[in-house]
């Protein structure tokens, strides 16, 4: 297992694993997941690593929008819909 960045680093970084991800949001790794699966929350994957890296910046801020959206009461697929997600 491979050891953790300290959260300096994870706050520089320009790309973070979904682990880090809950350490600077405090939003559960499920939560999270969910969110990538929906195509919520976009990814980079290279070929020979199997991990997700996620833009830092742009995360934090999509977090951030899906966020609020959900303090609006808004539903999932009307988050989607807002974001632009699934319109490939």
């Amino acid at each position: 297992m491979s050891r953790q960045r300290s959260m300096e680093v994870i706050e520089q970084a320009e790309y973070v694993t979904i682990g880090e991800l809950v350490r600077l949001t405090a939003v559960r790794y499920s939560t999270l997941k969910f969110y990538t699966e929906e195509g919520m929350l976009p990814f980079e994957q290279a070929e020979e690593n199997l991990t997700r890296r996620y833009r830092r910046v742009e995360s934090l801020e999509r977090i951030a929008q899906i966020r609020r959206l959900r303090e609006q009461k808004k539903t999932i697929p009307e988050i989607k819909e807002i974001l632009g997600c699934g319109e490939e």
